[in-house]
């Protein structure tokens, strides 16, 4: 099975990038178990790729795989919005989940 890839931008080791860290890794093992990527950008130390990614907002979260791309701007501490922006609140009722 393919991996779902994501890329979280953030600014620095504030509280505010620690609590949006924590709130992805727990929707994503709650989710996904051990089938997603997950790279993690500091916008302070590597500003050559928040510009490549046109990362205007932090924190911010892309998924490119699988298609479509989808980002969500935010600390994403409401995990049903994050399912549904990034369009996984739908596999998970295929998978027979709530």
């Amino acid at each position: 099975m393919n991996k779902y890839l994501f890329k979280l931008y953030i600014t620095g080791e504030s509280p505010s990038s620690s609590r949006t860290i924590a709130n992805l890794r727990k929707i994503c093992d709650d989710e996904m178990s051990s089938e997603y990527e997950l790279t993690i950008i500091d916008v302070t130390a590597q500003p050559q790729l928040a510009e490549e990614g046109k990362i205007l907002v932090t924190p911010t979260l892309i998924k490119e795989f699988p298609l479509p791309v989808r980002r969500i701007i935010g600390d994403l501490s409401d995990k049903e919005k994050v399912l549904r922006g990034l369009e996984l609140a739908e596999n998970r009722i295929k998978k027979g989940g709530a």
